[in-house]
Parts: C-alpha cells; sequence; structure tokens
C-alpha cells in the first residue's frame, strides 16, 4: 500500500502581527480572521506557510531549486520556465502552474500539482482585538499614525504528503528537516517576526490516506494538551506504532497518557524528525 506522511505542527506561543503580506494602504495592519463558535481566531495563510519551506530549500539546496527570491531587489527569478520537477526539489513539492497559450491561441498550460499540502494555521487562542498605538513626527505633512492588530498566541497547521507521488521520494526526508528550520512566515516588516518552528509536534506515517491527527492539539490552561491525540490512540482509530509525538508536550500529562499506549514519544523535537527519517527509510515506499 501507499505510504503517507503527516505532521501536525503547534507553534510557540508569541506576539503575532501583520502576517498578510502589503498593507492595503490604510493605517491599520490587520491580522486575518476565522470565526468558530462564537469566537474569533486569528489566521495565517497556507501560501506564508508554503513561502517558509521555500525559502529554507532556497537556502539549504540552492543548487536544486528552480525558483529563488532576490530580496535586495524584490524579486523572483527562476532557473527553468518550462519547469522540471525531476531536477528541481521545489517544482517536485511544491507544483506550478505557467498558464499561456501557443501560437495558434491553444492552450499550452504547464502544470503539476504541488505534491507537498499545507492547510492554513489556525490560532489556539480566540483573539480579542489587542491593537497597537505607533506614529512618526517630523516635518508638517510628513507625520505618520498607525494601528497594528497583535495577537499573543500559538498558531496550528498540518502537513501532508505522499513521497511516491514524488519524482524522488527520498525528498520526502528534506520536507522533515525543514520542519524545525523554517525562518520566515508571512509578514511585511522585520519588526513583526513570529517563530514557526515546532514546540511540539506529531508524526503519521501510515498506509492511512486520511491524517486523523489534524488540530490534534488545543490550549488548556497556560499549556498546550491533545486529549483528542490520546483518545485516537487509545480507540484505536490511529495505531501507536504509526505516531512519533515530541516537544513540550512529552513533560506534560498527555505525554505521559501517550507513553503508557506505546506511542513514541521524544522530548526533543529534531530527535523525532530523525526518527521519522529512519521510519521512512526501513519501509519501502511503493508507487
Amino acid at each position: 500500500m501507499t505510504q503517507h506522511i503527516f505532521v501536525t505542527i503547534v507553534t510557540p506561543t508569541a506576539v503575532a502581527a501583520n502576517n498578510r503580506g502589503e498593507g492595503d494602504g490604510s493605517t491599520l495592519s490587520t491580522l486575518q480572521k476565522i470565526t468558530r463558535g462564537n469566537d474569533q481566531y486569528t489566521t495565517v495563510s497556507a501560501d506564508a506557510i508554503r513561502w517558509g519551506y521555500r525559502e529554507y530549500l532556497q537556502n539549504s539546496q540552492p543548487d536544486k531549486v528552480n525558483r529563488t527570491f532576490d530580496s535586495e531587489a524584490d524579486k523572483y527569478h527562476i532557473k527553468d520556465e518550462k519547469y522540471n520537477a525531476k531536477t528541481y526539489i521545489d517544482d517536485d513539492l511544491f507544483g506550478f502552474m505557467d498558464a499561456k497559450k501557443d501560437k495558434d491561441n491553444k492552450n499550452a498550460t504547464t502544470k503539476r500539482r504541488g505534491a507537498l499540502e499545507v492547510s492554513r494555521a489556525i490560532s489556539l487562542d480566540p483573539y480579542w482585538g489587542d491593537i497597537t498605538f505607533g506614529s512618526k513626527g517630523g516635518e508638517k505633512g510628513k507625520t505618520s499614525i498607525h494601528n497594528t492588530e497583535v495577537h499573543c498566541t500559538a498558531y496550528q497547521y498540518t502537513l501532508a504528503l505522499t513521497p511516491s507521488s514524488l519524482q524522488d521520494p527520498e525528498r520526502a526526508k528534506l520536507l522533515l528537516d525543514a520542519i524545525p528550520a523554517i525562518q520566515h512566515v508571512g509578514g511585511n516588516h522585520a519588526r513583526f517576526l513570529y517563530e514557526f518552528r515546532p514546540e511540539s509536534i506529531a508524526i503519521r506515517i501510515t498506509n492511512d490516506p486520511s491524517p486523523w491527527i489534524m488540530n490534534c492539539f488545543e490550549r488548556v490552561g497556560d499549556v498546550i494538551g491533545c486529549s483528542r491525540l490520546v483518545r485516537l490512540v487509545d480507540v484505536e482509530d490511529v495505531p501507536a506504532s504509526e505516531l512519533i509525538v515530541a516537544g513540550e508536550i512529552a513533560d506534560t500529562p498527555y505525554g505521559e497518557q501517550l507513553k503508557g499506549l506505546e506511542v513514541k514519544v521524544c522530548r526533543g523535537v529534531k530527535n523525532a524528525i530523525a526518527e521519522a527519517k529512519k521510519l521512512l527509510s526501513s519501509k519501502k515506499v511503493k508507487a
């Protein structure tokens, strides 16, 4: 059967702001929001997260990526405009589409669906409308006032990848390496740094085509819990042998419960990544 990788990540709690990119010209820099139940939660787009992974690959594998970003020129560069998933990691993982017509005005679009699927990140805490105020003084006509929506929270998102859908299945390990190392996710100014590395992580390597572990973390008081994940393992909807759970969650009662259910629990996220790569290597990927 086909092997799949599912990873749910929860970030550290920090102050998030202005993760939408360029502003709309108003004096208020807003956060994207979604309503769930009676509360609003802030959200970060999957595109912004994908950019973080692209940036990691550009820095770590510069000769093996097709699309690179020059921050000084604020411009993208593409080595091969015909794209090539066999040669380039980013064309393989993220896909591409070049919509165009040929000389006879017929469809000549070149495209590939991205093998890597990324969910939108959702805050673990409701947004209560916090706004910061800033101003710039100076000569008349050159002053400015600006407001920024801010949210002290952690974000949760999920990755999904089927290694056999890649031109080179070994590239799945590069994705795992990128998870604790991505640097920038969205934002349009250096003062809005937010750390998107995992504080806690759940990795599932399975033949099941459905993740089951999406949104498995939740806020419990001042810490992060995973009661839904414990239940999924307890009722055997998710086999313990398919899971690796790591990070600060390991030092909580939830981590102890998962250990009792024979789940592989690591205190270190990077150790969990190494274990997942070993598990991938020990199982033959079928197309």
